[in-house]
């Protein structure tokens, strides 16, 4: 029985889109990766709680189907943005996070950043520097 759960969980992994603007927050690579901990030994993977592995699929494959999308389908798709689904992928993708963190910086951050020393030996040869200039 364990095999064939294993299976159903390679298929759904297989199916399911991966998202590469999502980079290390993508669902589809995360699955991938907890049924590779999950099941480490493949087919011959022991179980402890079948019941809960057989439920965890069916979730996941009621997530994968779209059940709920079309269970309880919305007469409109808008957003309280008015934003479309295609500008919130952009909006929401790694790169574009990391730009708006990279933007919300306070100067005095970026300063310390671009002239900070890289590594300890340099913090202390700049410290070195600094004191042992001569005071006018």
């Amino acid at each position: 029985m364990a095999a064939s759960r294993y299976r159903r969980f390679l298929k759904l992994c297989e199916e399911w889109p991966v998202d590469e603007t999502k980079r290390g927050r993508d669902l589809g690579a995360y699955l991938r990766q907890r049924v590779a901990q999950a099941f480490r030994e493949g087919e011959n993977t022991q179980i402890a709680e079948p019941e809960a592995c057989d439920q965890m699929y069916e979730s996941l494959a009621r997530l994968h189907s779209n059940y709920y999308k079309h269970k309880y389908p919305r007469p409109r798709d808008t957003t309280f943005s008015g934003l479309s689904v295609e500008e919130y992928k952009l909006i929401l993708s790694t790169d574009t996070l990391e730009e708006f963190k990279e933007m919300n910086k306070s100067m005095w951050k970026k300063l310390q950043e671009k002239f900070a020393p890289k590594s300890p030996e340099e913090k202390h040869k700049t410290w070195a520097r600094v004191l042992s200039r001569p005071r006018t």
